[in-house]
């Protein structure tokens, strides 16, 4: 009898502790019941745009596959801090290093909610107009995504949407290439030129046709890079004259800026820790990736972009910083382009969280428009 009083407590306790552990979780909606409204699809758009300044796709792993191994970027702070970085200066790393294992998984997280974003909303009974222009958005943006793995890891497996098997084979350069086109060239038919000041940051008709451009000069069809980026041209962009003014907050989602990450420090988003970690050493970041001496030597002399570029231990910056970095065995020499001036930084987030990651600026379009103009004689 003892027992069978023993087995029904037992029973009893564990149906009280399932009912406890049924509590919903406040502020959570679960899976099954998303996707179901205009602000659940609004929302599910917004996700991709915060993974644009995440670690993965804005600090370290970023850094090591597009940064360290080119000619104008070295690893920077202190010999023995991160040491690990030099195998991307010296072409020694290896598939399961976790820079370049990182770098894959962020994208292909950021792939996965584009996706997401491009299956579902469709679905969704709500403004038509703000629905198929979210899906624009989204297929900017997979394509963005879709670029940065292509130019890393050659040909990758292609996704149109989310799939019932994701085993399958790597589609070749040319076949991901032309899926980064087709996103290209339909969410540019739809996208706004302009959002109000409530949606900076959205990705733009401008934005989809100036990356288009650039996917055309990596693939060097000479004459369409240089088409796509005369209609660009024609948008209304300009260079700012100010070369200090672009790289500043206050220079934000300026004339120049063609696609640009929001990264403001907003509670409970954080900003980003791109500025942080390339800021000066011991005094606002971390000191990595800095200028190499070859981008020093490239400037001609006389060239102001050459003192507005790299940031020096000793000197004051137009913004009334002294850059005194407290790292003796530090490099010298830091990425000013990423520099955020002490009176701008919010306690709420870490430094430089509020600097916006420039993708593409309209100076790189006439660069584009250039390159393709000569190469066509």
């Amino acid at each position: 009898m003892k027992k069978i009083f023993l087995s029904i407590a037992l029973l009893s306790l564990a149906s009280s502790c399932n009912d406890y552990l049924d509590i919903k979780q406040e502020g959570y909606k679960e899976a099954a019941s998303f996707f179901k409204t205009q602000d659940d699809a609004i929302q599910a758009t917004s996700a991709i745009y915060s993974f644009l300044r995440s670690w993965e796709n804005s600090a370290f792993p970023y850094q090591f596959v597009f940064g360290v191994p080119a000619d104008d970027v070295v690893k920077g702070s202190n010999p023995g801090d991160a040491s690990f970085i030099n195998e991307y200066d010296n072409f020694t790393f290896t598939v399961s290093n976790e820079g370049i294992r990182g770098y894959w998984i962020g994208q292909w997280q950021g792939l996965n909610s584009c996706n997401q974003v491009i299956t579902n909303v469709p679905k969704i009974d709500m403004d038509s107009a703000l629905r198929t222009r979210l899906v624009a958005e989204a297929k900017m943006l997979r394509a963005y995504l879709y670029f940065n793995l292509v130019r890393i890891y050659g040909g990758v497996p292609i996704f149109d949407g989310l799939q019932s098997n994701y085993k399958v084979p790597r589609n070749s350069v040319e076949e991901v290439y032309n899926f980064i086109i087709s996103d290209l060239t339909s969410a540019a038919e739809i996208l706004p030129q302009s959002y109000p000041a409530s949606d900076l940051g959205r990705v733009t008709k401008g934005a989809a046709l100036g990356l288009l451009s650039k996917v055309y000069l990596y693939k060097k069809d000479w004459q369409k890079a240089y088409d796509t980026s005369n209609q660009v041209m024609a948008m209304g962009y300009d260079l700012d004259p100010d070369f200090n003014h672009v790289f500043r907050p206050s220079g934000e989602f300026g004339k120049e800026s063609v696609f640009e990450v929001n990264c403001d420090c907003i509670p409970p988003l954080k900003g980003s820790q791109y500025a942080e970690v390339q800021g000066v050493r011991d005094q606002f970041g971390w000191g990595f990736f800095t200028p190499s001496s070859a981008l020093e030597n490239a400037f001609e002399p006389g060239d102001i972009r050459k003192e507005l570029t790299i940031l020096r231990n000793g000197e004051t910056t137009p913004e009334g910083d002294l850059i005194a970095m407290g790292d003796a065995q530090s490099v010298t020499t830091y990425n000013q382009k990423v520099y955020v001036p002490k009176a701008l930084n919010k306690s709420a987030c870490g430094y430089g969280s509020i600097q916006n990651i420039r993708i593409l600026r309209f100076a790189e379009i006439l660069l584009i428009n250039a390159e393709a103009a000569n190469e066509l004689g």
